[in-house]
């Protein structure tokens, strides 16, 4: 598989729940700062108003995951095609115990999207 796409800065926020900046995007407080993970690929994001740094990683489903990007997205893609966690795990090589850890933060971070998006939408008259 080809390697993942890279959002832009405008798609990201600050988590830091004591920032005034907080969940606020392309409001231009954040910029990228350095590297993390093994090999140095994955991007620290930084905020200026509160001075805190996270992964770019931080808030999705691939948080603190130790599969390479495009094995957790494959995983990801058998789930969401209705593959079991036995099959899935025949299927990619990934154990069911990590495929499990992978479902249950993707579950939350669907719902935290949902709820999101939800709080945004327009009201029915």
């Amino acid at each position: 598989m080809a390697d993942l796409p890279r959002p832009p800065i405008e798609r990201f926020f600050c988590h830091n729940s004591a920032c005034p900046d907080h969940g606020k995007r392309a409001h231009g407080n954040l910029y990228f700062r350095g590297f993390s993970g093994r090999g140095k690929t994955i991007r620290m994001v930084y905020c200026r108003t509160c001075k805190r740094s996270y992964s770019e990683r931080k808030g999705t489903a691939l948080e603190r995951s130790q599969l390479p990007p495009d094995k957790a997205v494959c995983v990801l893609q058998h789930l969401r095609e209705g593959c079991g966690i036995r099959a899935t795990s025949r299927l990619t090589g990934v154990s069911r115990d990590a495929i499990s850890r992978h479902l249950a933060k993707a579950g939350d971070q669907a719902k935290n999207l949902h709820d999101e998006l939800v709080a945004f939408s327009p009201h029915d008259p």
